[in-house]
């Protein structure tokens, strides 16, 4: 009886028990629901979230209108046109180039209109277009990730084949040919040159590359002769940023060596030159020639005025410069001219394109130099540099490129030439 009663006694415990059990199990139960639930799809770019859309995704191809798009994915006209008109500063619809890709962003009811345009300029730069309510444009840049790099070479052929071989983005041959394009002749390295850079790489979500930064210091090795470079803001007012050398003198000269990067002199300064076509008679030639492929941009070597750009008999189509009162250059044998007689060009400029225009057996630019009203050799003239950093900034200078000199004289070099790649031909 007592076992009886006992068994009474425990029955409320164990159904109370047995209550909590399933209300736990309950919860559980309901909290393996909840998390079996798939949380909407999110997919950010450029501000949007793409799983609210129809995506399209494509690239401009030639042929194609801003307008035949868009009225291709159901805008209305009158949009078209107030993007077209009241927005040029923001996108210039006339010129969407071939190649570039975009995004159409479509509703994904039955009406399956475009509802946004986005125009990638570059991998960082975008525009978006939005036809939604009140039509609108606006610029935007994609997050980008900054990532310190170091590179080395030791020069065995070209510094463009050197830093391709090694994997090194090759806009960095071009922004060190920049730097050193007054101390180095780069037409003439020697094997056995050395370089050494600090720069970074820009990547878009992590793992898109998206190119590299300017350098921010640089050490070149030419002929046995060490040239330092760092990157110094010298004015912040008007974010003047220049190069200078461990000695804070400025790299930049008044005028470039060459004004085609890469190129190769094919016919220098020579007043006693004689040619066969005409009997081997004397025709002096009071240009040097740097030839290179049609269409491969031509600098201007100097800040200064263009005093012509015309075309004219033998010199075919070309440029003319008044830089100040002593010297000018001239820019032969153009495919086209970027500029017109009264503009201000600045160093470096592209002011046309290689040509074959007037007299000429092929593709290259004739470089006249000037120097007080008569035609000089400019690979002979002594240029003077452009002024060394201010005294009161020097302290300053010293003590921000003290660690990136330390920096790049830890940097050893990828390769170390034999004596036979030092060995000149």
């Amino acid at each position: 009886m007592r076992k009886i009663w006992g068994t009474f006694l425990l029955l409320p415990i164990l159904l109370a028990s047995c209550k909590d059990q399933n209300a736990n199990d309950a919860t559980a139960s309901a909290d393996i629901t909840v998390k079996e639930e798939k949380a909407p799809a999110v997919e950010e770019r450029f501000g949007f979230n793409l799983a609210d859309f129809k995506v399209v995704r494509d690239t401009i191809r030639r042929g194609d209108s801003f307008g035949e798009l868009m009225m291709a994915n159901k805008v209305d006209y009158p949009k078209i046109f107030k993007i077209s008109t009241e927005y040029k500063d923001t996108i210039d619809v006339r010129r969407i180039r071939v190649g570039r890709p975009y995004l159409i962003l479509k509703s994904k009811d039955s009406l399956d209109a475009a509802q946004v345009f986005i125009y990638q300029n570059d991998v960082i730069n975008y525009t978006v277009v939005d036809f939604r309510d009140s039509v609108h444009a606006y610029k935007g840049k994609r997050k980008v990730k900054y990532v310190p790099r170091e590179a080395s070479g030791i020069i065995t052929s070209s510094l463009s084949e050197t830093i391709m071989e090694q994997g090194i983005d090759y806009n960095v041959s071009n922004n060190l040919a920049d730097i050193y394009a007054w101390t180095i002749d780069f037409f003439h390295l020697q094997r056995g040159d050395k370089f050494k850079v600090i720069y970074k790489e820009k990547y878009i979500n992590d793992t898109i590359y998206a190119g590299a930064t300017p350098i921010e210091a640089a050490y070149f090795e030419h002929n046995g002769e060490p040239i330092y470079a760092f990157a110094y803001e010298s004015d912040s007012l008007k974010n003047v940023i220049d190069y200078y050398d461990e000695k804070a003198n400025n790299l930049r000269r008044t005028f470039l060596r060459a004004p085609v990067k890469f190129s190769r002199i094919s016919s220098k300064y020579n007043l006693k030159r004689r040619i066969a076509y005409y009997g081997y008679k004397v025709r002096p030639h009071k240009g040097t020639d740097f030839a290179a492929a049609i269409g491969t941009p031509i600098m201007a070597t100097a800040d200064g005025i263009v005093t012509e750009s015309t075309r004219r008999g033998g010199n075919g189509k070309y440029v003319k410069i008044r830089h100040n009162g002593t010297y000018s250059t001239q820019y032969l044998h153009m495919k086209a001219q970027k500029v017109k007689k009264g503009d201000f060009v600045r160093q470096g400029d592209v002011i046309g394109w290689i040509g074959m225009t007037g007299n000429t057996g092929g593709p290259h630019v004739c470089y006249r130099f000037w120097k007080n009203g008569r035609q000089v050799d400019p690979l002979r003239e002594k240029l003077p540099a452009a002024e060394p950093l201010p005294e009161p900034l020097r302290p300053e200078y010293f003590e921000f490129i003290n660690p990136k000199k330390m920096q790049l004289d830890c940097i050893e070099y990828d390769q170390f030439p034999t004596e036979d790649m030092i060995t000149m031909k």
